[in-house]
């Protein structure tokens, strides 16, 4: 049973919990701001390259197939599926959402599928559903540590292509909603195709001039797409780790919820519990005086006194 000082003990422990929670709320929320930001200062740049790689097949007018290795078509092609997942706790069902999702879509996939993991929580999570992980790369802390990551898996997939040409990669991570929360989403990384290079087609060319390519043509085009590839991966990550703290926000906020709401049942029964203490103190303050009046003893002092 629960008495004044437990009680107080409970209550002090919900308040230090409540800082706690509203702590981490503030970090999550200054988090998403972080990484949020980072990939709106990517949109011009990437729109820049876009734009640079659509003047380069305007001058040229030639197919990417012919201009970009590993694009030619081959209906035993595996695929590589590199899925940015969290390592961090308090962060709801962000695992296994995106999780489910890659399930779900690799199975309309044919041919070999493989895994590279971004987390070791999603990794676990996939080989229980029957994935083959190849890869794993630690979950950056922050956005400068997302850039590293971006080369390491750039470097990764590079040694790949160079011994599968026909393999294919696709992006798989959770995208904040306009409003609130996330929705895991998948987009493809290479090869660069047909239907790729229909999509920069339909770039609005900003000036009324015929878009031309200065310099040697064929460096120009290799580094723009480094770069595209680069923009790509490194928005995929910065959105992925917007939406974990995004997700832990969401946590955090139903904790305090909950906290303030025991907070109230807890002042409510130590209110009641103390009134109750006093009620009693009071009565038997009462009921010792009544029986010190009824005592035949108390009676006889007062007449000797007279």
């Amino acid at each position: 049973m629960d008495t004044l000082v437990s009680l107080s003990r409970k209550l002090e422990s919900a308040e230090d919990l409540k800082s706690v929670v509203r702590t981490m709320k503030t970090m999550a929320a200054s988090n998403i701001v972080q990484y949020e930001m980072s990939v709106k200062s990517l949109g011009d740049y990437h729109r820049a390259i876009n734009m640079g790689i659509f003047a380069y097949f305007m001058e040229q007018k030639n197919t990417i197939a012919n201009e970009f290795p590993g694009t030619k078509k081959n209906h035993q092609k595996s695929i590589c599926a590199i899925v940015f997942g969290s390592d961090q706790g308090l962060v709801g069902g962000f695992n296994d959402t995106l999780a489910d999702f890659v399930a779900k879509t690799l199975k309309d996939f044919p041919g070999e599928k493989e895994i590279w993991a971004v987390g070791e929580r999603i990794q676990f999570r996939l080989i229980d559903g029957g994935f083959r992980t190849t890869r794993l790369f630690r979950v950056p802390n922050s956005v400068v540590a997302i850039t590293p990551l971006v080369r390491e898996i750039l470097l990764e997939s590079q040694e790949n292509k160079d011994m599968d040409a026909s393999k294919e990669y696709q992006i798989f991570h959770n995208q904040p909603k306009p409003v609130i929360g996330y929705q895991p989403i998948v987009q493809k990384l290479l090869p660069l195709d047909e239907k790729w290079k229909t999509l920069l087609g339909e770039i609005d060319w900003d000036s009324k001039n015929i878009p031309e390519v200065m310099g040697e043509k064929e460096p120009t085009l290799k580094a723009l797409i480094r770069e595209f590839l680069f923009v790509s991966l490194f928005k995929a990550c910065a959105e992925s780790l917007a939406s974990e703290n995004a997700s832990r926000l969401a946590a955090m906020q139903r904790a305090e919820k909950n906290i303030e709401e025991m907070l109230v049942d807890l002042h409510q029964k130590f209110h009641q519990m103390r009134q109750r203490n006093i009620d009693e103190e009071l009565f038997d303050l009462m009921s010792g005086f009544e029986a010190l009046k009824k005592d035949p003893r108390n009676k006889q002092k007062d007449s000797l006194a007279d």
